[in-house]
Formats: structure tokens, C-alpha cells, sequence
């Protein structure tokens, strides 16, 4: 070897040493969590005893909403709602949806009812009182629109009928079941 080699072997150990040093802590380093709470789950606000109502442009009251608690999570811009009680005003009879549970997805775009829904129009001279009860109902607010995959039980007087997955149109006034079909119809007395 010639004589200079010597001495740069040192250097290149130390250097190869800080490398694998400077590695080996960036390997084993766990990520810290940011302090800035981003990543935490806690409610900015709570809200008891709700009434909330939505007018339409003409200043025509559209909705209401009546809850025991809402829970907002900045997070996830989500809302939890304690026994949700809405009302949709745009149709005569009104459509009214009640659950033990709900979620607000962002800006209340979808509304995520959960645990003993029930849906319900009263009775008016043209047709008899209307309800079904589900587990669980995705509702759409501003397209009026509701779904479901699970079980739901309709009646409409006198006449009962089940079935798998459901479709709600409220402007239209339509209600879709979409699988295993059952029940007694009793038509209408004159």
C-alpha cells in the first residue's frame, strides 16, 4: 500500500461509522406525535337540547330538527346525534325520521340514522298513515332521497309488508322495496 492510504483508512472507518450511526437512529425513531391535537378526537362543541330549522329561499320553513345532544368532531367534520327527530316540510303529509342514533357527515350532506328508525307520514282524506322501521337509514337530505340494505318493516292501514333494502323518494312520494318481499295487503274500505 502506499504510503498516504495509511492514513485516510481512519477517516473512511469514522466516516463509515457516522453513516451507519446516523442510519441506524433514523431507522429506530418512532414518529412522534404532533402536538397540535390534529389527530385527536375531541368535540369543539356540544350542543344540549337542539331545534334547529332550515328555511328555503322564499323564507318557507323546509325542515326541522329536534336532538337531545349533538357532538362535533373537528377531525372528521362528522356530527353525533342523540335521538334525532327530523321533519321534512316540502310535502304534504310531512315525512318524519326518528332513530336512538345519528351521523352528520360534512356540511349534513348525509345523515346516518342508526338503531330503531322509524319513518312516518299521517293519514290524509287521499291516503292512510304510513310508516316503516329499519336499523339503520342513509338519508340524503337535499336530494330528499333515503336508502337502506337491511330489514324494514312497512304498513300502510291495515296492510303490512317486509323485505331487504329499501329506496325512499320523498318528492316523489315513493317507497321501493328491493328484496324478499312479504306481506298482507288489506285494500282500502270505500
Amino acid at each position: 500500500m502506499r504510503p498516504g492510504a495509511y492514513s485516510l483508512f481512519p477517516l473512511a472507518v469514522l466516516t463509515l461509522l457516522a453513516a451507519l450511526t446516523f442510519w441506524l437512529d433514523h431507522a429506530t425513531r418512532f414518529d412522534e406525535a404532533k402536538r397540535d391535537g390534529k389527530n385527536r378526537h375531541d368535540p369543539d362543541f356540544v350542543v344540549e337540547k337542539v331545534y334547529g330549522r332550515k328555511f328555503g329561499p322564499d323564507g318557507k320553513l323546509l325542515e326541522v330538527l329536534l336532538a337531545d345532544r349533538m357532538t362535533h368532531y373537528p377531525d372528521t367534520d362528522t356530527t353525533d346525534v342523540v335521538s334525532p327527530d327530523l321533519t321534512y316540510l316540502r310535502n304534504t303529509p310531512p315525512l318524519h325520521l326518528r332513530s336512538r342514533f345519528a351521523i352528520l357527515g360534512k356540511d349534513a350532506q348525509v345523515v346516518d340514522l342508526r338503531d330503531n328508525v322509524l319513518g312516518w307520514r299521517d293519514a290524509t282524506a287521499e291516503a292512510l298513515a304510513m310508516t316503516f322501521s329499519s336499523s339503520q337509514l342513509t338519508v340524503y337530505p337535499n336530494q330528499e332521497i333515503a336508502r337502506t340494505d337491511v330489514s324494514v318493516k312497512f304498513a300502510r292501514g291495515k296492510s303490512v309488508i317486509t323485505g331487504v333494502g329499501m329506496d325512499l323518494d320523498n318528492k316523489l312520494q315513493i317507497l321501493t322495496l328491493h328484496s324478499q318481499v312479504k306481506g298482507t295487503y288489506e285494500p282500502r274500505k270505500k
